[in-house]
């Protein structure tokens, strides 16, 4: 497979026709409007394929596989939490989303990267997102009032997630042994109901072991892995699934408006983590090859072929706030609007709920010792 290169005709700015003002890409129309006069205007198709790239050949970059996600993108890192994003003016960088800290280091220029293959726009807008947290806001019970704020607009932030996708065929060779059920009879004592000792008989079960060895394959198509270390995995693993059948060639007309996310994952580490993530479907492939009704797996050598690898951004709502010296994260899935998050308890309310339980018990106790 040819290296391949940013393509020039991608690293563009989109302005406005009508009043000059930048374009902001508008989920509900899947185009770029016009903040100021409300112009629209379509995202032509690229006509590129989000295709797979050789994992082997991009092992070891090199300048002409890197490129900046838009022309005259920025960069900016926040020094609490480390994450580093990347947005195009008239946005500017303002709070964290991830730690919500105040972000006061001067943006500069964004450095190259592995460009994306392909991303997925934000298709849910901010305003329902906005709606989404709020509506979980409100079944979380004694939360503190900190974390109602999110539910306000400038609550949250969309940025643009950095994932990898990998396919791989894998050949694993297997030790173990296989275990088979068999049944013996056993006489055993007792007492009955009247207390008189009698002879019982019951099925035990055995299991007789025996070597097993063998080969099985497999063909894994996109595992998919974040690229951030700003957000737990298991949250978004919790906002799976995600329509990757829609995914379009990247062009930076879906950056408009949205932030997107500096991997800190690399391809390597990527490919480490996607490994864990096949294990558990190896390991069910080798137990059922070596069949019987239990399994022992002593050991499992795995080859890997044919890796291929996608660089993806997908859509996520984040909002961030600090309680208590703790920061609290919750995302949306800016395709789905599914909500994940933390929260912590607000000891005040859980307190006045106690008072006011006592109280009420007070007045029962009270009304009826009257009586």
């Amino acid at each position: 497979m040819q290296q391949q290169t940013v393509p020039r005709q991608k690293v563009r700015r989109f302005r406005c026709p009508g009043c000059g003002a930048d374009l902001e890409f508008a989920p509900e129309a899947g185009n770029l409007t016009c903040p100021y006069c409300g112009r629209q205007e379509r995202i032509e198709p690229t006509g590129a394929a989000v295709e797979e790239r050789s994992y082997e050949q991009y092992l070891q970059t090199h300048a002409d596989q890197l490129g900046t996600l838009a022309e005259g993108a920025l960069e900016v890192a926040c020094q609490t939490c480390g994450a580093t994003v990347t947005f195009t003016p008239p946005l500017v960088a303002g709070e964290c989303d991830f730690c919500g800290s105040p972000l006061v280091a001067q943006p500069r220029s964004a450095d190259p990267v592995v460009a994306p293959e392909g991303v997925l726009p934000f298709r849910v807008t901010r305003d329902a997102a906005t709606g989404f947290v709020g509506g979980w806001v409100s079944s979380r019970w004694f939360a503190p009032n900190a974390l109602k704020k999110l539910a306000a607009h400038e609550g949250l932030g969309g940025v643009y997630i950095p994932f990898w996708t990998y396919d791989a065929y894998t050949v694993s060779r297997y030790t173990g042994e296989r275990g088979e059920h068999y049944y013996t009879t056993e006489t055993y004592t007792e007492r009955d109901a009247q207390g008189n000792e009698v002879q019982r008989t019951r099925q035990v079960q055995h299991t007789r072991w025996h070597n097993a060895s063998g080969t099985v394959e497999r063909w894994f198509d996109d595992i998919l892995v974040p690229a951030t270390k700003s957000l737990p995995p298991q949250r978004l693993t919790a906002l799976e699934p995600w329509d990757l059948q829609e995914l379009t060639a990247y062009d930076p007309a879906y950056l408009s408006g949205y932030k997107a996310q500096r991997y800190q994952v690399n391809l390597a580490e990527g490919f480490e983590l996607a490994k864990q993530a096949a294990a558990p479907a190896i390991d069910a492939d080798v137990r059922r090859d070596i069949g019987g009704d239990e399994q022992r797996v002593s050991n499992v050598s795995t080859q890997y072929s044919a890796v291929t690898f996608k660089h993806l951004l997908l859509p996520v709502y984040v909002g961030a706030y600090r309680f208590q010296d703790k920061v609290y994260q919750v995302v949306v899935n800016g395709r789905t609007g599914e909500v994940q998050g933390e929260r912590p308890y607000s000891f005040w309310k859980i307190a006045l709920l106690v008072l006011s339980i006592l109280f009420a018990l007070f007045l029962i106790l009270l009304v009826f010792g009257r009586r």
